[in-house]
């Protein structure tokens, strides 16, 4: 935790933080993430063994990517404790980074690296009875849209096996529902009203019905998604001073003001690690991740999301 720490105190810091924005070219009117105290891959390992279900449904293999395993870690927690909750036996192994970041900068070479080292480990493990299980959007989907280009010929049946076997928790989950393998009756006959900011990459790759799907599997949960595009962060594009003024004007063209004119009382839902930050910045709204109001909608846990 002494890394964490020191690392949040400099971010946190004003002089040093103005530092280090200046250094990267980030704008001095951005927030930088902060680290958690522990990584989700850390806590998955020493905790895997006591929340594990004993007769599971079946398994899935869970894809730690970099967001949820340094600064997202609470929301990779609550996923796995969903799936466990739901009779999902979760495995994680060591895998490296997404490479979403390097492909987003045109680091191809770096990217394809990263690609076929992932796609030698996880292919071994990954089958349609083991899918694998993403949390943040565009490092999922990575599998299913740019790593078959990426991979070399002796990784090609790999990585196939990755793209027919890669699932945002949303498809997986809304999936197993209409199997009947998830029931209805887990979760609460409460109402809420959900107001959804769907991720580009998932719009482009999948498709925002999983999530709302996912969502209204509590029987009076009602989602509506926001007819927005981009919400304007695109990953780092909105943290670099010369884009600042440019993400603001995309995030105003629909999304800020659908969250600003919401009820209070209305939750909303955002899978995209930058798009709940630019939510925060640009209306100073809490967006949640989807996983999170499911959890909270489990019978069991009802009233912990607010």
């Amino acid at each position: 935790s002494y890394f964490p720490s020191m690392f949040n105190f400099f971010i946190e810091n004003k002089f040093f933080s103005g530092i280090i924005k200046r250094a990267v070219g980030f704008t001095s009117k951005r927030g930088i993430p902060v680290l958690y105290k522990t990584t989700l891959a850390r806590w998955a390992y020493k905790n895997l063994p006591g929340v594990n279900p004993v007769n599971p449904t079946s398994s899935v293999c869970l894809f730690i990517d970099e967001f949820t395993n340094f600064n997202d870690t609470e929301i990779g927690i609550v996923v796995i404790k969903l799936l466990t909750s739901l009779n999902y036996k979760v495995t994680i192994v060591n895998h490296g980074v997404s490479g979403r970041t390097f492909i987003s900068k045109g680091l191809i070479r770096t990217a394809r690296t990263i690609a076929n080292k992932n796609i030698n480990i996880l292919s071994k493990i990954v089958s349609s009875e083991v899918p694998l299980i993403g949390i943040e959007p565009s490092a999922i989907l990575a599998f299913r849209d740019e790593y078959p280009d990426l991979s070399d010929s002796e990784n090609k049946e790999g990585s196939g096996v990755l793209l027919k076997n890669s699932y945002l928790l949303e498809e997986f989950l809304f999936n197993e529902f209409n199997a009947g393998r998830i029931s209805r009756k887990l979760f609460t006959d409460n109402a809420a009203d959900i107001l959804l900011h769907a991720h580009c990459q998932q719009k482009a790759v999948s498709s925002s019905a999983s999530t709302i799907g996912m969502l209204s599997i509590p029987i009076n949960y009602k989602v509506r998604e926001i007819p927005s595009g981009c919400c304007g962060m695109a990953g780092s594009f909105g943290y670099e001073k010369e884009h600042y003024d440019l993400s603001n004007k995309v995030g105003e063209l629909v999304l800020f003001p659908e969250v600003r004119n919401s009820s209070e009382n209305i939750l909303i839902a955002a899978p995209g690690t930058s798009c709940r930050h630019h939510i925060k910045e640009g209306t100073g709204r809490t967006a949640i991740h989807p996983a999170i109001i499911l959890y909270g909608a489990l019978k069991a846990n009802h009233g912990l999301i607010k």
